[in-house]
């Protein structure tokens, strides 16, 4: 099962439902990175998303939820790649001092690393992005004007890009989850962030992530937990997705090119948040699945109550997983 004679696994933890591991801003990069160095890893953004830092490295790819469930279900196969030319969409309702300092960022990203930005669009209208914790703690949200992301994908694609990072303007979101900064509870954009990248993988089967971009941009001096740090140093997350996307797989139907789900040899996923496409995907094809016990959500969906006779493996470290694997 393996591709191109090296092991291949995936490493996913959900989005926007409070991961212990992997629930705040790229505090899973560190576990995903030690998979890496012995094989090759699909991850989703979450996992190595942190602001100004990535946790990406070139031994992992990077896809996106609505693309992730589309390869689980052999629909697409994943083409590695390198150095994607990025396509930027900045929401027509950021204000201009907090615009340029996303075109500052893109800038410096593209000068340090090599990262090739091919050009940005400004929505023709404003996205309207609204984001809440519902009574179980999960992030959810919507989006009041998603054509007028689809749109600026579109003239994006026209000029050549191969990747589409978004940036919408965001209500500051401590109201919904002042815990957040303590390393506790759920971040509370997650979810609505992964709305609007799935839509937009399913309409134009394209790489693309999403950073949200805020009014306020200060630094803040207050001590903050570790998991959380990486969000309270900087004045914008953009960095770290398009960083990812630099060297996100393209996607394609043709099913005799690239990584297709039969080279996959393993999925990894959070103790209680098994109901999942991965998963019911994985089982389905007598992939190993396993629970992760270190790394519980705000979700109580593990073996026992979903699939208490499946070949689920819950085990109770990261590091006793790989050293399995």
């Amino acid at each position: 099962m393996t591709y191109n004679g090296e092991k291949l696994g995936a490493f996913i933890v959900p989005t926007g439902v409070g991961a212990s591991i992997g629930g705040y801003a790229g505090d899973a990069s560190r576990y995903a990175r030690k998979f890496a160095k012995k094989h090759k890893i699909i991850v989703n953004p979450n996992v190595v998303n942190a602001g100004c830092f990535s946790g990406i490295t070139e031994n992992m790819l990077y896809v996106e939820g609505y693309s992730l469930d589309s390869f689980f279900k052999g629909q697409i196969n994943l083409l590695p790649s390198e150095n994607n030319k990025i396509g930027i969409v900045y929401d027509k309702a950021i204000p201009q001092d907090v615009l340029n300092i996303h075109l500052n960022t893109q800038n410096a990203v593209s000068t340090v690393y090599g990262v090739e930005i091919c050009a940005y669009e400004i929505t023709k209208q404003d996205v309207g992005v609204e984001f809440y914790l519902t009574d179980d703690g999960i992030s959810v949200g919507s989006v009041k004007n998603i054509a007028a992301v689809e749109d600026a994908v579109q003239k994006l694609i026209d000029k050549g890009c191969e990747a589409i990072a978004i940036v919408c303007l965001f209500d500051e979101p401590e109201s919904e989850n002042e815990d957040y900064c303590n390393g506790l509870g759920v971040d509370p954009v997650g979810g609505v962030e992964a709305i609007i990248s799935h839509d937009i993988s399913s309409k134009f089967k394209i790489p693309c992530a999403h950073s949200p971009a805020f009014v306020d941009y200060q630094i803040y001096p207050q001590l903050v937990n570790p998991k959380s740090a990486s969000e309270y140093i900087t004045p914008t997350f953009l960095p770290c997705i398009l960083l990812g996307l630099s060297q996100a797989p393209k996607i394609t139907r043709n099913s005799e090119n690239g990584i297709n789900i039969s080279n996959l040899d393993y999925l990894a996923m959070p103790y209680n948040s098994l109901g999942s496409t991965p998963v019911y995907e994985c089982l389905k094809r007598r992939i190993p699945v396993y629970a992760v016990k270190e790394n519980s959500t705000a979700l109580d969906v593990k073996k026992s109550k979903l699939f208490p006779n499946s070949e689920i493996i819950e085990i109770q470290t990261y590091d006793e997983l790989l050293s399995i694997l």
